[in-house]
């Protein structure tokens, strides 16, 4: 159980008592990150039963009925929910003939500097937009030091890359294109492929309003493309939508583990379950092997050292292996998470290190037994989309798809 900001009664206590609870209400814990608590006692099938159906009752009210979140007094959080309706930048508005040359573009390899590598090589519709590796290969098979997240909900970010060396999703598509360790390719080598292919020409006048190809242009319609790539049909949507059945007794339990005794919605919360934000967990690796410094590489600021951009929870449990170096699952997070994750602790000769990182206040040890392990892994499951087949498309000047 957990104080709020206004009173020693929980507040999922004072929902089954029948009072509102404002989501506004926040609870805050003061629990010290060092301490270690054993796991909580577990219940019997009954009580679990008996508290998955108060659960389901108090969530299937109107948000603003929910018991309050656990987040710390400095977060600004929003609550969990449906995504809205996708946006494009009024300098990349949407068109029909600009999706289907970006839907193009993002499957044809010769925009490769080997002709080899395509945006769904690493980026793949049947893998949820991810790969299913460690790290990628990039060119020449190098292999690449970070997890390729999934680009499904690209849509809704603000800055990408785990480091967010990026702004927009046309800076992120160029970028891609432009990395001698991934696409190995240059603009004048991308713009000469392209304009030599006479449908491409086509394809580009209908889009753009003229035939000029350019490397900004391409990353405009393969972000156009990657905007359109959104679903909205996960098991959590249609909960939202008021099938309030649609969610196990297991899940039910797992979403208010989620928002209050987990902790999760510190970091993990908004309809992208994801506050787009940078936070070091614990796993630079710092002095280490896998070493990853995170934001610190782009903005130099030491404060960002082994920090790296929160990443959406949609998907997660078909997005593996998890975390910025694709060395976890999600089992292994999940009692990572619970132990508070990861504490570096500083050697004899690292005393004066300016640069040691210094982990997220928000992680703390949780003491979580092994069926709430369960029901939040139960939960994140209900986040993710049901297999969607996306047809590649016939390639220009190539031969049909099969």
């Amino acid at each position: 159980m957990h104080k709020t900001s206004a009173t020693l009664v929980p507040a999922l206590l004072l929902a089954l008592l029948g009072v509102s609870v404002s989501a506004q209400e926040v609870a805050v814990s003061n629990a010290p990150s060092s301490a270690r608590p054993e796991p909580r006692p577990e219940k019997s099938a009954v009580k679990q039963a008996e508290l998955a159906q108060q659960l389901r009752a108090i969530y299937s009210q109107p948000q603003d009925q929910w018991p309050a979140p656990n987040v710390d007094a400095d977060v600004k959080w929003q609550e969990i929910g449906l995504l809205p309706e996708v946006t494009h930048p009024k300098d990349n508005p949407y068109n029909e003939s600009k999706e289907a040359l970006g839907k193009a573009l993002f499957f044809d390899p010769r925009l490769s500097g080997t002709g080899q590598m395509a945006c769904a090589s690493c980026h793949d519709p049947d893998l949820a937009w991810g790969d299913g590796r460690t790290t990628s290969f990039g060119h020449s098979r190098k292999m690449l030091a970070r997890n390729a997240p999934s680009t499904r909900f690209a849509a809704y970010q603000d800055s990408f890359f785990w480091d967010g060396r990026a702004g927009t999703l046309e800076e992120q598509a160029v970028a891609v294109l432009l990395n001698p360790n991934e696409m190995h390719a240059d603009p004048d080598h991308v713009r000469k492929v392209v304009a030599s292919i006479t449908p491409y020409q086509k394809m580009f006048g209908e889009a753009f309003g003229d035939e000029e190809v350019t490397i900004e242009r391409v990353g405009q319609a393969i972000a156009c493309f990657e905007r359109t790539a959104v679903h909205s049909r996960s098991r959590f949507d249609l909960f939202m939508k008021g099938r309030t059945n649609v969610m196990s007794d297991s899940a039910i339990r797992g979403m208010d583990l989620f928002r209050r005794d987990a902790r999760c919605m510190n970091c993990h919360h908004g309809p992208l379950f994801s506050d787009g934000q940078f936070h070091d967990v614990g796993l630079s690796y710092y002095g280490r092997k896998f070493e990853d410094l995170g934001r610190y590489e782009i903005t130099g600021e030491v404060e960002d050292v082994g920090r790296f951009r929160t990443p959406t929870l949609r998907d997660v449990t078909a997005t593996g292996p998890l975390m910025h170096n694709g060395l976890f699952e999600l089992a292994g997070v999940l009692n990572m998470y619970n132990a508070g994750m990861p504490t570096l602790k500083r050697k004899e000769f690292q005393a004066a290190d300016k640069l040691f990182p210094t982990k997220s206040p928000h992680l703390k040890p949780l003491g979580l037994n092994r069926q709430d392990l369960q029901d939040l892994a139960a939960f994140l499951g209900t986040l993710e989309e049901p297999k969607l087949r996306v047809r590649p498309p016939e390639l220009p000047g190539l031969h049909p798809a099969p």
